[in-house]
């Protein structure tokens, strides 16, 4: 476990630099990140590199027994750069260059801008790459934004030309007969503005994700090139990004950093971020920024509540980090950021949120032996794929349809039922899970449909949401009945409709309460020769829904399919998880109530670790199947486990701590 912040050494004097880690190290902290942004100080003119400054700054980490990330500075192009060349500079939708005095101005298609950017991490590299205190890499800040210059779109457009070799294939391909749209020359292609082709705006994403993954690959392999064995290449994304496919950027790192602010911390939304940050690699990330108090991009700038960070650092290691992180150390006497939260004032004395994060660090130093080689085990996995997210965004049908909103509401019901969730994208391979909640299969081609039905086969339990099925993988409507190849499961859609209005659904899976669907419905048509069931109806409301089904499940092979037509009320979506999980032999290490978060994480040889987290207010008793001591405080618990408002254990097999009294 490492605990640490972001340093901008070159902000301050040298002769601040001592105290300013001597102050990390009493709040317990092990690791410090800092290069980003810094490329006037490391590149002052074009190839006149002055790295002296950080050779002492990472000498004094090492000397303090602290380990440090450097990132590449490339998110702050330095106007030498952008004076120089304005090839390198971001043009954005509505044709306007950047100019300098931001961040993140420089085009990550440029090639230029590559070229420089690539050097810079060659000439960290060379300098640092055998450097003791330096564990790992991170790649540029946040990428975020794709240029919408010229060049640009030549790249697009040979791009589709490798996809799809003649104009006339792709014509045919995303049917631009419609509203007259084809094209003849390839130089015709656009990208896509405002609202456009769904095919286009849908290739222009993929294209997205390959420039994102080729600029972080040129530094990376700038990098590697002069590395010792053992050092990590990272990136740090933010999980509301939608400009390019996570999964994909994912596959060229060595570790995924998380970068999560709050204006509140959410149980159990919270979870999902980082579920979805694990679920990139499906092993442990690093929490890369946290919020120290208060951020300054809000319009409301709330400092989180006294022990909300702690809480929000403990379910980050729950979800699986094996780092914590607050941006930023010391607040900048200037620039765009001066109001955001930091550990130390520009005083350099500690601002309150210090004596907060000093015991987050004393308690990560206690958990860590325990901790050490754990990583969470779920047997449950969410499928959530940024394709189909780019589809139903750019044709929501009703404007409160959010896809990640969608999604969301199964994973929130499985973790108020206390299991952990993987999040991964729909081509993961399904061995290891038992339950699948697949809630937002948009795009559908026949050998993803074949391989989930092939899974359910062999036992699975896989649940489908609306919209399952629609389309093929260039974004056209499929031919048959949704959902599409999933269909052989025996139930298709016969209409979907957006819902101006909730409409009532009942059922015995609600146990004669009342529940309603909203922003989405479907009338299923349940296959009766496969014993399909209906597990819920429609009421009346006098519409075309009345009395249809709403969920139906249908066994195949030794597992089942469900299949929720309905985006459904919290009490629906939870009943119909609940039927889902009956008889998969799942369930949760301990009944938690639902303000308690409870995340495990299991050790190679099946042992667990716990960790409960308390969102409540008041005090919580949670049962134990067997003694545990909380490792936080050595303290033995035999029956059960009172947790205060707002409070963290952390629970192994007991040994012999002290009893509770």
């Amino acid at each position: 476990m490492h605990f640490g912040t972001s340093w901008y050494p070159e902000h301050w004097p040298a002769e601040r630099w001592p105290r300013d880690l001597e102050l990390m190290r009493e709040a317990g902290m092990t690791v410090v990140r800092l290069g980003d942004f810094a490329w006037s100080r490391l590149e002052p003119e074009e190839g006149r590199f002055e790295t002296d400054w950080l050779a002492e700054a990472l000498d004094q980490l090492a000397g303090h027994g602290l380990s440090a990330v450097l990132a590449t500075p490339t998110a702050g192009p330095p106007v030498w750069l952008t004076d120089r060349y304005p090839d390198t500079l971001i043009v954005d939708a509505q044709g306007r260059r950047a100019g300098h005095g931001n961040r993140a101005h420089g085009s990550p298609s440029s090639p230029r801008h590559r070229e420089h950017c690539a050097r810079i991490a060659g000439v960290l590299a060379r300098r640092f790459g055998r450097h003791p205190a330096v564990i790992g890499w991170q790649i540029d800040n946040e990428l975020n934004a794709l240029s919408h210059d010229e060049d640009t779109r030549r790249q697009f457009a040979g791009w589709l030309k490798a996809r799809y070799g003649t104009v006339e294939a792709l014509n045919r391909a995303w049917h631009l007969a419609f509203w007259s749209q084809e094209y003849r020359d390839w130089s015709q292609l656009p990208i896509p503005v405002g609202v456009q082709h769904p095919s286009l705006t849908l290739a222009w994403r993929r294209f997205a994700t390959t420039v994102f993954r080729d600029f972080v690959r040129c530094q990376a392999d700038a990098i590697r090139a002069h590395a010792r064995p053992g050092q990590w290449i990272s990136h740090n994304v933010m999980t509301a990004q939608d400009d390019y496919d996570l999964a994909a950027l994912a596959e060229d790192l060595d570790l995924v950093g998380l970068d999560y602010y709050v204006g509140r911390l959410d149980h159990p939304g919270s979870g999902a971020h980082h579920d979805v940050v694990r679920g990139l690699k499906r092993r442990p990330y690093w929490l890369m920024e946290a919020q120290p108090g208060s951020a300054c991009w809000s319009q409301v700038n709330n400092a989180l509540d006294r022990g909300e960070a702690r809480r929000l650092a403990w379910t980050a290691v729950g979800h699986g980090a094996d780092a914590v992180l607050f941006w930023q150390w010391r607040s900048s006497p200037g620039g765009q950021e001066q109001y955001h939260g930091t550990l130390v004032g520009p005083d350099g004395r500690p601002r309150p949120f210090y004596e907060e994060a000093a015991v987050i660090g004393r308690e990560l130093a206690a958990a860590a032996p325990a901790l050490a080689g754990t990583v969470p085990a779920p047997e449950v996995a969410v499928l959530q794929g940024y394709e189909d997210r780019w589809a139903v965004e750019a044709q929501r049908h009703h404007a409160g349809f959010g896809p990640t909103a969608y999604w969301t509401s199964f994973h929130r019901a499985l973790r108020l039922r206390g299991l952990d969730v993987d999040v991964v994208v729909p081509s993961t391979p399904l061995d290891g899970y038992r339950v699948v909640v697949a809630p937002t299969l948009h795009l559908l081609d026949d050998g993803t449909g074949e391989r989930l039905l092939d899974w359910v086969r062999r036992g699975g339990r896989l649940l489908l949401g609306v919209r399952t099925g629609m389309k093929d993988t260039e974004n056209l409507l499929l031919p048959g009945r949704q959902p599409g190849p999933l269909a052989a499961a025996g139930v298709s859609v016969v209409e979907y409709y957006a819902l101006p209005d909730p409409v009532p659904v009942a059922g015995e899976l609600l146990g004669g309460r009342a529940g309603r669907a909203r922003i989405w419905a479907e009338w299923l048509d349940p296959d009766p020769a496969a014993g399909a069931q209906v597990l819920l109806r429609y009421g009346a409301a006098g519409g075309w829904l009345d009395g249809r089904p709403a969920v139906v499940e249908v066994p195949l092979g030794a597992g089942t399919v469900t299949y929720c037509g309905a985006w459904l009320d919290e009490d629906g979506t939870d009943a119909v998880v609940g039927r889902l999980l009956a008889g998969s032999g799942i369930r949760a290490p301990l009944d938690v109530p639902e303000d308690v978060e409870l995340c495990r994480r299991v050790r190679p040889d099946g042992e667990q670790v716990l960790v409960l987290v308390s969102h409540a207010r008041e005090r919580r008793s949670v049962a134990l199947p067997e003694p545990c001591t909380d490792v936080l405080t050595g303290v033995r618990h035999e029956d059960a486990v009172e947790i205060a408002g707002g409070d963290v254990v952390v629970l192994v097999p007991a040994g012999d701590g002290p009893r509770r009294a």
